[in-house]
């Protein structure tokens, strides 16, 4: 029978090799069907083979685990097969992971840690036991038990430690920086992971971190969400573009690889030839060996050391071995986010980079280039047009939300720089398309209602609607539990009500800002400090307390070019003050300023900005007797004034303008037909990266329990890795 066993096994492989997986299944199947017993160590081995094979190419989650506790069970009477039972544990947990049974999958790794414990397999054991660990983190992450878990993670560490495994350490350390950055209960403890994972780092062999592509990324992004957290934009951008060029080289190298497999794959064809003499077939085999050597180069890997049992991946999505960015040794394996969602989430960065500097271009090119990335990936899940959240498979919802939560940080950041361009249409269009992607998947995007009301005011700001503009601002403030996004959606209202200009709106803009005023201190950055002495100075200045307003503006601008470099801020605070000059008959200093001003409103296409500096050109050029140049200016900004009003005239006529601006709270009708615990404890709501200007990957979640890491699973890791 052990002889039947084997040809069914080899003709599954056959099956699965020519993507035909129904007949590998069936094929394995027949033997748990036979009415013949086979030995249990078969039946245990074909079981676990037909979980692996379900978990990777389909959603049927729930026969994979009716399979792996069939084979856990059997595994009970065998003293020995410490290997077998681990990879049941492994593949049990993930099960359990997928369908939302945390208790259940805590239980099993449990087991597997004290199987681990006790077996004295040096070595290997050590590895099941740090394969556990990952996975139990991560499950008391879901949990929204942080300490727990990086506790759990610790003990990791120490393990690898122990194992003299630098490669293992940093896969550890950096998921311990990973959990520190999303809870953010202690800088000073962020700042501690932070410098742990660069010392380890740099105590891998030069050669092994090449290797280390997936570790490479995951490291290299978390530093750049703590460095953008602290508003260290300086040192920020050179990770930025480590990312964008280890990208470049990682396509270079997946290139090479392809043309590889390519010649490989031929050669194998030619291979296969009955007819081949000995000579030949004795060259061809030599040249095959070379190639594999050649490509195992490449990757990092063996391709003769075959994994039958290779653990399932991200959203039970299909990808070559090729395009994982794995993050430890097997058993482990495991990937943060797939190669996709870290090619576009390095495009977001560059966006966030470069927005703020005014290159829009730029920016153009890595929006399309990411949305493109995501487009591709949501068709690969099912996610095509009309597709809503109900109809998801379950266990695509995991990278579904992954996904779903970039697209929305790309339809952001272009919604943003719209309005900075004036480009209202535009910026409708973008923001009707989040809008839509918020309806169809409400539990899955819950976190991106705040930042769609938000763009609301920002979009009901720049037609100049700024009683539209103050509701949205607060309707946003609302939907959020964040302090810091809370306090900027404020800020944003006291100077929509600042521009309405009457005393009560003034009155409204006080009581906004003062509170942010008082707790100023307690945020971590500069950002809302920034923001908030911008909105204060401009408040003071309209009050008519001119020299108060100056100290404030000043300190703020200051702050703003120091740390944060967003030319549009820098351009109004310069405008403001140029605005105060003027008002204190300083006119020296106020030209300076305004031309300044200018230079970065056009450099941005920044319309409104430009005709508010050229208005105080004009009253400049007046108080000065600069006839000529009055009238010169008073023309362009005639010219700028008809640009900006066939704008805003466009915009109105648009079909969307009065449901963007309309005082009314977005509805949407939340599904019961999906697990929405489950959902919600998706990527979308794992995250507060906290990253300026509300280009965040996520806001925090009100629950706590889903409060956690995931795929995007900063969990926003081992088979769903921390």
């Amino acid at each position: 029978m052990e002889a039947v066993a084997e040809g069914l096994w080899a003709l599954a492989d056959y099956h699965e090799q020519k993507r035909d997986i129904g007949k590998a299944v069936k094929c394995l199947e027949a033997i748990c069907q036979s009415p013949v017993s086979f030995l249990p160590i078969v039946d245990i081995k074909t079981r676990l083979r037909i979980a692996t094979l379900l978990l990777k190419h389909s959603h049927n989650v729930n026969q994979a685990k009716t399979h792996l506790e069939r084979s856990q069970v059997l595994l009970k009477s065998i003293p020995s097969c410490f290997e077998l039972k681990c990879r049941a544990y492994s593949l049990l947990s993930q099960c359990y992971h997928l369908v939302g049974a945390i208790h259940s999958q805590k239980q099993i790794l449990n087991k597997g840690l004290e199987l681990s414990a006790i077996s004295g397999d040096g070595f290997a054991g050590r590895l099941w036991s740090c394969n556990f660990i990952s996975q139990l983190a991560n499950a008391l992450i879901i949990e929204g038990d942080y300490q727990g878990s990086i506790s759990t993670l610790q003990q990791g560490l120490n393990c690898a430690l122990e194992m003299c495994y630098p490669e293992l350490q940093m896969f550890f350390a950096t998921s311990i920086l990973h959990v520190r950055v999303v809870q953010w209960d202690s800088t000073s403890l962020v700042e501690e992971s932070v410098n742990r994972c660069h010392v380890i780092w740099e105590s891998i062999e030069q050669d092994k971190k090449q290797q280390c592509v997936g570790l490479l990324f995951y490291h290299e992004l978390l530093k750049l969400f703590y460095l953008l957290r602290i508003c260290d934009y300086k040192n920020a951008a050179q990770h930025v573009d480590k990312l964008d060029v280890v990208i470049k080289s990682d396509l270079v190298r997946m290139q090479h690889m392809r043309e590889l497999t390519k010649e490989l794959d031929a050669l194998n064809h030619s291979l296969s030839h009955s007819d081949l003499n000995y000579r030949d077939k004795s060259a061809l085999t030599e040249k095959q060996a070379q190639l594999e050597e050649r490509l195992g180069n490449y990757s990092g890997m063996s391709l003769t050391g075959k994994m039958p049992l290779e653990p399932a991946y991200f959203g039970n999505v299909k990808r070559a071995w090729a395009d994982k960015l794995e993050l430890a040794p097997p058993p482990i394996d495991g990937e943060w986010l797939p190669k996709s969602a870290v090619y576009a989430l390095v495009d977001l960065m560059v966006v966030v980079f470069s927005r703020p500097k005014g290159l829009f271009k730029e920016c153009g090119k890595r929006v399309q280039s990411g949305m493109q990335i995501i487009q591709e990936e949501l068709v690969q899940l099912g996610i095509t047009d009309g597709i809503k959240e109900v109809e998801l498979q379950h266990s695509a919802i995991w990278m579904a939300g992954v996904y779903l939560v970039l697209l929305m940080q790309f339809l952001e950041n272009k919604v943003t720089i719209d309005l900075t361009r004036t480009e209202f249409v535009e910026a409708q269009e973008a923001l009707m398309q989040m809008r839509n992607w918020f309806i169809r998947f409400p539990t899955i995007l819950q976190a991106s209602e705040s930042i769609i009301e938000m763009l609301q005011g920002q979009y009901a700001h720049s037609v100049g609607c700024y009683s539209e503009a103050t509701y949205h601002f607060l309707e946003a403030s609302k939907l959020t539990e964040s302090k810091s996004m809370q306090a900027m959606f404020h800020i944003y209202a006291a100077i929509s009500y600042i521009c309405i200009g009457d005393a009560e709106s003034s009155a409204k803009a006080v009581d906004l800002i003062g509170p942010v005023l008082g707790v100023i201190d307690s945020f971590v950055g500069v950002r809302e400090k920034t923001s908030a002495l911008f909105a204060y100075g401009f408040l003071l200045m309209r009050q008519q307390n001119l020299q108060e307003a100056r100290v404030r503006l000043a300190s703020g601008l200051q702050t703003t070019h120091t740390f944060l470099g967003n030319l549009q801020l820098v351009s109004q605070y310069l405008t403001v003050l140029g605005n105060l000059a003027l008002a204190l008959h300083d006119t020296g200093q106020a030209r300076e300023i305004l031309r300044s001003a200018l230079t970065l409103a056009k450099k941005l296409y920044d319309i409104p900005t430009q005709t508010w500096v050229l208005s105080n050109l004009t009253a400049l050029y007046q108080q000065s007797g600069e006839k000529v140049h009055e009238q010169e200016n008073l023309e362009y900004q005639r010219r700028k004034v008809e640009d900006l009003q066939q704008r805003l005239s466009i915009a109105c006529s648009s079909i969307h303008h009065n449901e963007l601006i309309e005082k009314v709270k977005l509805q949407v009708h939340q599904p019961s037909e999906i697990d929405i615990k489950r959902a919600v404890a998706g990527p979308p709501r794992s995250v507060n990266l906290d990253i300026p200007e509300s280009i965040g990957l996520s806001a925090p979640s009100p629950l706590p329990s889903s409060a956690r890491l995931m795929d995007l699973d900063i969990g926003r890791l081992g088979k769903r890795k921390i």
